[in-house]
């Protein structure tokens, strides 16, 4: 593992999903799936969410969609936390769950809105209502 491509990782994957959840997933961490947690630090935030073609913003925005499309539910709640500290508003995490519903389905798009209003309240964001 490249220790300077992982130290970047480590500090946008803390800077995005926190501080907290990303010292006890190392924490956590042991002989056999520590490999994993390098990987991902150092390679999916590192190299891939280092690089400059893509804004946190718009990174966000597209794991927000993907997640729901693969129906990842513990990797969205994640992601949806990152994306309120990356800058994405409510609305905008509605228009892509709402595109969820057309492209990936409507199951996937409720469940994505389920698991977004649980997320924005946790985080005190005001969601009016209708």
């Amino acid at each position: 593992m490249d220790k300077e491509l992982f130290e970047k990782g480590l500090e946008i994957r803390k800077a995005v999903v926190g501080e907290d959840y990303v010292n006890k997933s190392l924490e956590n961490a042991n002989s056999f799936n520590m490999p994993f947690q390098e990987l991902v630090t150092g390679y999916c935030w590192g190299h891939v969410w280092g690089r400059p073609g893509l804004s946190r913003h718009t990174r966000s925005m597209l794991n927000i969609a993907m997640l729901c499309a693969l129906n990842r539910p513990h990797e969205l709640k994640i992601h949806l936390r990152g994306a309120v500290n990356n800058g994405v508003s409510p609305e905008e995490m509605q228009e892509i769950l709402l595109q969820v519903a057309i492209y990936c389905g409507v199951p996937a798009a409720l469940e994505g809105f389920k698991i977004a209003t649980e997320v924005l309240e946790e985080m005190g964001v005001d969601i009016p209502k209708a």
